[in-house]
């Protein structure tokens, strides 16, 4: 757990995206999931780093991957991927008309721990993507993102991974 915390930057969001399915994993792993609102595979959230997110991504390391979101990449997951009650999408006049402000300025203040996700009413916590254009990389599933698999701590490079499930 002291590798993770030396590695991440502290003021940063951190996007947490599950990899593999409940099939296998043990009950403390699964508890961690649904905590994170990370239902099934393929679903993202958006969360601050703090030292209780990092010891659920110690616990998770084996099944997810993450590393620290940029704000082009947030703006483009709550445009495409933001998901209302009764599964409609979020849009700008939306935000507009809840939170009179517009929607760069929100995103903004999302990036700087100004304004929450939850601060939009209604919208799911998480994001439902698609699996990767092209796939996860070279060893998969079964390695370390260091190693050359998909799984642990990305840095930014989470950023790619994420447009290219968009």
């Amino acid at each position: 757990m002291k590798v993770i915390k030396a590695k991440m930057a502290q003021n940063r969001r951190i996007a947490i995206v599950r990899l593999k399915g409940d099939i296998g994993l043990r009950v403390d792993i699964r508890k961690t999931f649904k905590l994170l609102k990370l239902y099934k595979k393929n679903h993202c959230v958006i969360v601050p780093n703090t030292p209780q997110y990092i010891g659920m991504l110690e616990k998770i390391k084996d099944a997810a991957t993450w590393g620290e979101v940029d704000t082009e990449t947030v703006r483009l997951m709550l445009t495409k991927r933001g998901k209302l009650p009764g599964n409609q999408s979020l849009n700008e006049n939306y935000i507009k008309e809840k939170l009179k402000t517009n929607f760069e300025s929100f995103v903004k203040d999302f990036m700087e721990f100004k304004k929450n996700l939850y601060d939009i009413p209604g919208i799911k916590q998480f994001f439902k993507l698609a699996p990767p254009r092209k796939g996860f990389e070279k060893k998969g599933l079964k390695a370390p993102y260091s190693l050359g698999g998909a799984l642990g701590y990305r840095k930014d490079n989470i950023n790619e991974l994420l447009k290219r499930m968009i």
